[in-house]
């Protein structure tokens, strides 16, 4: 299966997605990593553009193919990236289950993005009114929300797990397997 995690930086999305593939032995795929790796390379530069999704896109089919389970981790400002992983889901055979992290508190999420550290050396971290300045549309189909204002990890993690069939039934097969 795909999981698809989205949402602004500094949201939670990277601290879900490393606890969820921990949970689950799935493969954490994440395009920030992708993309300081193009940088590093020197075939691209910052803004690196939809060059880390499109090689996101094909790592994850790869993967899924393999029988694997992924978790693919990027911000997905526009609908566009967001159809693009659905796709790849697709010409996979295998379901996928969106989830948009979100961190409703302003003030926490304004602190999260002043005082967080660089995980991807490298990687140039937004600052404030870049992160709310963002073009960023409007999820258009039903998926998951997790809040992770005022919540620890694993309890934001919970809506993910509990909501979606095919998240639940990935957890019941690692925890009988």
């Amino acid at each position: 299966m795909l999981i698809v995690l989205g949402g602004l930086p500094a949201t939670g999305r990277t601290t879900l997605a490393r606890l969820l593939a921990a949970r689950t032995d799935a493969v954490h795929l994440r395009i920030d990593t992708i993309e300081q790796a193009l940088v590093r390379a020197g075939v691209a530069e910052h803004p690196v553009g939809p060059a880390g999704y499109v090689v996101g896109y094909a790592l994850a089919e790869e993967q899924l193919r393999q029988g694997l389970t992924v978790i693919a981790e990027s911000v997905n400002p526009p609908a566009v990236t967001r159809d693009a992983w659905r796709g790849t889901a697709v010409r996979a055979g295998v379901p996928v289950v969106e989830a948009e992290v979100v961190c409703s508190d302003r003030a926490e999420h304004r602190r999260r993005v002043r005082t967080r550290t660089v995980d991807v050396p490298g990687l140039p971290l937004p600052g404030w009114a870049e992160v709310t300045g963002r073009r960023y549309e409007p999820w258009n189909r039903a998926h998951v929300v997790v809040d992770t204002a005022g919540r620890p990890p694993e309890e934001a993690l919970a809506p993910l797990l509990a909501a979606p069939a095919p998240v639940a039934d990935l957890r019941a097969r690692r925890r009988d397997g």
